[in-house]
């Protein structure tokens, strides 16, 4: 039996109040304040994962109490980095050999580098199967919704993180189209620098956020922010929003008031056997985020290593995550938007919706 452990974190305090009722009625002040003296807690016991290959493993679910905003802005990196240290040390006690970072612990800092030099198990963000499993969204909600992408801009935010660098490195090379969206011009030129040298792809730049969204009909969204980036009004009619972050960059309100356009999360992946997560996260039974799917990829491979670490993935493991995930029985679980499957009718409705606006 192999095994595995995952970090997870709230993404709001009242994600918090959910297990703990009683302080729903506490500020948010205080409830953060609170938070930063709580250790790590084994949140839940995962089982039944089964390879296609009869390969088994389990693994834990463990939470540091920390949201975003106070890994990013509340606390001091180096404490919030000793919590999840101490997070992947009782992971370490359960016996898993390689431990994913989920959300913002996979941004804190070095991205991983730092927790991985502090731990005696192997260490990963994700990130690798996030890029490829974004990729095959785009791809398939494009033949969905019948959109070329040979000829269509496609709009990354967040260009110059490694989701973003990696996605474009990669549609660069496929010959798309595309816009780097940052606000520091002098990363995203060198991001430009970079594909330019791999592909030829002359890419556009923008530091201007709701003009690059206008002008695309894709967007692909992994900005490090802390609340929705993208104006449900800068969108073009059947634009395809593929939302990788979390906390999420397009709001509900957006697919709410826009029926004319397509937004998916991306990175969401059926998992093989009989599992069970003991936990909600908000996704059906049998489906996981594509960051946790890597960590359970890696232990069915037992390929107990440091993998996806620091701010740049390697492309060749985007294309060797993929082929591990197919051997092992992992798969892009269709699409999937604000907790819910999007049907066959669902698309269609945004297509007749596009239609019925020209």
């Amino acid at each position: 039996m192999e095994k595995f452990a995952f970090i997870i974190h709230p993404l709001e305090t009242k994600d918090v109040a959910r297990k703990f009722p009683f302080i729903s009625r506490w500020p948010e002040a205080l409830v953060e304040k609170a938070l930063q003296f709580v250790p790590p807690l084994t949140a839940s016991h995962i089982t039944g994962v089964k390879s296609a290959t009869g390969t088994e493993a389990e693994g834990w679910f463990i939470g540091v109490p920390l949201t975003p905003k106070m890994m990013m802005n509340g606390m001091p990196e180096k404490q919030v980095l000793a919590k999840i240290i101490a997070a992947g040390r009782k992971a370490e006690e359960h016996g898993a050999q390689i431990v994913g970072l989920g959300a913002f612990t996979s941004i804190v800092g070095d991205a991983g580098v730092t927790i991985a030099n502090n731990l005696n198990i192997a260490v990963t963000t994700g990130n690798t199967y996030t890029v490829a499993t974004a990729l095959q969204g785009v791809q398939y909600a494009a033949g969905l919704m019948e959109v070329d992408l040979s000829r269509t801009r496609v709009a990354i935010l967040g260009a110059t993180g490694s989701i973003g660098k990696a996605c474009a490195r990669i549609m660069a090379g496929f010959g798309y189209p595309i816009t780097l969206v940052a606000r520091d011009k002098r990363r995203l030129e060198d991001t430009q620098a970079i594909i330019y040298a791999e592909s030829g792809n002359q890419a556009k730049i923008e530091t201007d956020l709701p003009q690059a969204v206008r002008e695309a009909g894709v967007v692909i969204a992994v900005t490090s922010a802390l609340e929705a980036v993208v104006d449900a009004a800068d969108l073009q009619p059947g634009a395809i929003v593929c939302d990788v972050s979390r906390p999420r960059n397009v709001s509900k309100l957006v697919a709410e008031s826009r029926k004319d356009v397509l937004v998916f999360e991306g990175g969401v992946v059926a998992v093989p056997g009989d599992v069970d997560f003991h936990f909600n996260f908000g996704f059906p039974p049998r489906t996981s985020y594509a960051c946790m799917a890597e960590t359970m990829i890696l232990a069915l491979e037992q390929r107990y290593e440091n993998y996806s670490l620091g701010r740049d993935i390697e492309l060749d493991k985007v294309r060797e995550i993929s082929l591990l995930a197919e051997k092992h029985g992992f798969k892009l679980a269709g699409l999937r938007s604000f907790e819910r499957a999007l049907t066959e009718a669902d698309i269609m409705a945004v297509k007749q919706q596009v239609k019925v606006g020209k």
